[in-house]
């Protein structure tokens, strides 16, 4: 079968013909329809992010959807043929661990397993593994946002924008702060209430939750300053690696700073049920599987709105 190989960082993708792999015990082989293109992707080639793979050369790719074409020894609640994506726990996820979603078929963990309902597309699913799961266990499992929260989010970029959207299909009430005027009528779009230029400006808004998708400078400092007292900042994003943080502000306002990174199984689930019901819709571009290096490229450069993901031809 034909597979993209990340021989080493700062090289190039190869396409080669590798054997099909075998499942093992616990495990099923996924016949891949559709793989979303990430920016860690782009960070592991670059060499930014590369310690987090266990090996070399591997088949990147972690937010795989696809059909189950064959089953490993005392697997018995899925079947040949059932629509599935794989949710990678943390960095237990193919494309990290083991070989992932850019070739034409990959193994998948039974507990990684996540059925996908009828009415949800193998592109949708796809992205819902990763965007969606990361943004779901932001804004919900951390951030704790439900019904009429009144939450903030930094940054209309692929994940922020479905983090918008998660946020309204759970009936929150949503702002949004975005540096690039071009993605504001996108958030507008997707049920936001009013969007800010800068982080600081969310703070006429009394919002009691802030989640922070960019991890620019002075983002999170932003929104320190601008939650609620006794509110929550949920960092995301991790454009820079440091952050200058207002103590006095942030001890005597009692602001709640935690990190999320990922999510789980169950966020994945709880993302594929929002699509079911129509209340969620990942804002996605398709390509091709020749056309992954290409996409990977326009990745880096900064240029794509919402999520990339490779379909079957």
């Amino acid at each position: 079968m034909r597979v993209w190989h990340m021989i080493a960082p700062e090289r190039p993708l190869e396409l080669v013909d590798v054997p099909e792999p075998k499942p093992g015990p616990g495990q099923v082989l996924v016949d891949i329809k559709a793989a979303g293109l990430c920016h860690s992707d782009v960070g592991f080639i670059d060499g930014d992010m590369a310690w987090m793979l266990e090996k070399m050369p591997i088949v990147l790719g972690h937010e795989v959807a696809g059909t189950i074409c064959a089953l490993g020894e005392g697997v018995n609640d899925f079947a040949v043929g059932d629509r599935v994506g794989i949710a990678g726990d943390g960095l237990d996820a193919p494309g990290i661990v083991a070989d992932g979603g850019f070739g034409q078929k990959c193994i998948g963990k039974v507990d990684q397993l996540v059925p996908i309902p009828e009415n949800v597309s193998f592109e949708q699913a796809a992205a819902g593994t990763d965007a969606g799961m990361t943004s779901y266990h932001a804004v919900h499992t951390v951030g704790g946002v439900t019904k009429d929260t009144r939450v903030g989010i930094i940054g209309l970029g692929g994940l922020g924008l479905t983090g918008v959207k998660i946020a309204v299909g759970l009936e929150a009430q949503v702002y949004a702060a975005e540096i690039d005027d071009d993605l504001h009528e996108l958030g507008l779009a997707a049920g936001v209430e009013a969007v800010v230029h800068n982080a600081e400006d969310l703070a006429r808004f009394e919002l009691d939750v802030i989640v922070d998708f960019a991890g620019a400078r002075g983002t999170t400092t932003a929104a320190v300053a601008s939650v609620n007292p006794s509110g929550r900042v949920v960092q995301v994003g991790m454009a820079h690696n440091e952050m200058t943080l207002p103590t006095q502000t942030l001890v005597t306002k009692q602001v709640q700073l935690i990190g999320s990174l990922g999510g789980k199984k169950q966020d994945t689930a709880a993302v594929y049920d929002l699509m079911a019901r129509n209340l969620l819709q990942i804002l996605v571009k398709t390509i091709t599987f020749d056309e992954i290096p290409k996409g990977l490229n326009e990745l880096r450069s900064g240029k794509v709105r919402g999520r990339l993901v490779a379909v079957a031809e």
